[in-house]
């Protein structure tokens, strides 16, 4: 009897230790964006995000404070916030979707992945597949993911004005590297 308890509770601790919680590491994200157009370039990058994975289910989930992007111009960081983001009524981008892949958490090894879910930015809720590779090193998973969005998809409003000065689409970059979340 004390065998059959001693191997019950080996396995739910072994099994418990490979389907943890994952959170951004502090320090390690980086969002970045970029868009490209004929008379100025958009650069901004965001070093603070909220990232939650669960390995045992493959559900991820990724919040961000679109105030914390920062631009090298500062009319330009105020333009982005008030006028086409409007940051002060939809104070985040966040997104909530699942690893299509199975990805064997127990092993150290690079895995490309997709994740289907939806992403709400600017009021507007959008079913996304993003490509990304997941890093297993160690206790950490390393996320790194490049992507576009298309600004009209979520009812972005570029005055006529300007344009030319923003391009229809935006490349993102994601890069964390996540440590097992530790409840205090």
């Amino acid at each position: 009897m004390k065998k059959l308890l001693f191997a019950s509770l080996l396995s739910f601790c072994v099994s418990g230790f490979y389907s943890q919680i994952f959170k951004a590491k502090d320090g390690t994200t980086l969002i970045h964006f970029y868009s490209k157009s004929p008379l100025e370039d958009i650069d901004a990058a965001n070093k603070g995000a909220v990232i939650v994975l669960n390995t045992n289910t493959g559900d991820l989930q990724v919040r961000v404070t679109i105030q914390n992007f920062k631009f090298k111009n500062g009319l330009m960081e105020e333009h982005f916030n008030e006028n086409y983001l409007e940051s002060t009524k939809f104070p985040n981008c966040v997104f909530k979707g699942k690893i299509n892949e199975k990805v064997d958490f127990t092993k150290d090894g690079e895995n490309k992945v997709t994740v289907t879910g939806k992403m709400e930015l600017h009021g507007v809720t959008k079913d996304v597949t993003i490509n990304g590779t997941l890093t297993k090193k160690g206790t950490e998973v390393l996320i790194d993911s490049k992507f576009q969005i298309k600004v009209a998809d979520y009812d972005i409003k570029v005055p006529s004005l300007y344009v030319k000065n923003i391009a229809e689409i935006v490349d993102v970059t994601l890069v964390s590297t996540l440590e097992p979340f530790v409840k205090k």
